[in-house]
């Protein structure tokens, strides 16, 4: 994943994790991973910046559920 790609999940998913009680984690998990990688494509950031560590990216946003 690129540095721009890299720097974009972070602050995006760091911004986007609910403070509630998740119910189902593997769901939320599948849906944060589309909006994020729609909301960098929407900001110039090419799928494939994104796509490259996508099972790094559903391991980011679990460490950030616990």
């Amino acid at each position: 994943m690129s540095k721009r790609g890299n720097d974009f999940l972070y602050h995006w998913i760091s911004d986007h994790l609910p403070d509630d009680p998740i119910a189902d984690p593997v769901l939320l998990v599948i849906d944060m991973a589309v909006d994020a990688k729609q909301a960098a494509q929407s900001q110039g950031i090419p799928a494939q910046e994104i796509d490259e560590e996508i099972g790094k990216m559903y391991e980011f946003i679990m460490q950030g559920l616990r």
